[in-house]
């Protein structure tokens, strides 16, 4: 197999976090165990054609990772979450989608070396995904630098 470009390593580690977004939705959405929603990805996802669309690739591993973490650690990535929202918006009332986006994100933030700030850039760039219009990208970046900070307040200083 030949070696990726960093600028390929870069997009499917992207692509994962896309897909760990949507798998998190599923399985809250559908109450679908998380080895089933797993395994859908990966068999039917990761580079899969779809009405003449292909899926992109992405980082079998990172993928794993923040699905296995975000899972492993859901009640403390709430917390944290809880904690960046306002008092009248607790984390059952936000939007499914970004409720899931924050678990992704939230797992590579407690758990991952990636620089806080490329987490944050990424999972912004996620919703931008699903809200290309929206706000929600800006309420994204503010939970998101809320969390970081409390996870990584040393990444800050």
């Amino acid at each position: 197999m030949a070696k990726l470009s960093k600028d390929e390593q870069r997009r499917m580690r992207s692509a994962s976090r896309l897909f760990a977004t949507q798998a998190l939705f599923q399985m809250e959405a559908s109450d679908t165990p998380f080895e089933e929603v797993q395994q859908e990805f990966e068999t039917h996802r990761f580079g899969a054609e779809l009405d003449g669309d292909t899926f992109s690739e992405g980082d079998i591993d990172l993928f794993r990772g923040l699905l296995r973490e975000a899972v492993s650690h859901q009640a403390k990535i709430d917390q944290l979450t809880d904690a960046a929202l306002v008092a009248k918006w607790p984390i059952n009332r936000i939007d499914p989608t970004l409720r899931a986006l924050f678990r992704a994100a939230g797992a590579e933030l407690l758990t991952r070396d990636t620089p806080p700030k490329v987490t944050i850039t990424e999972f912004v760039d996620v919703a931008r995904a699903f809200f290309p219009e929206g706000k929600e990208t800006k309420f994204v970046n503010a939970v998101l630098d809320h969390m970081a900070r409390a996870i990584k307040p040393e990444a800050f200083s």
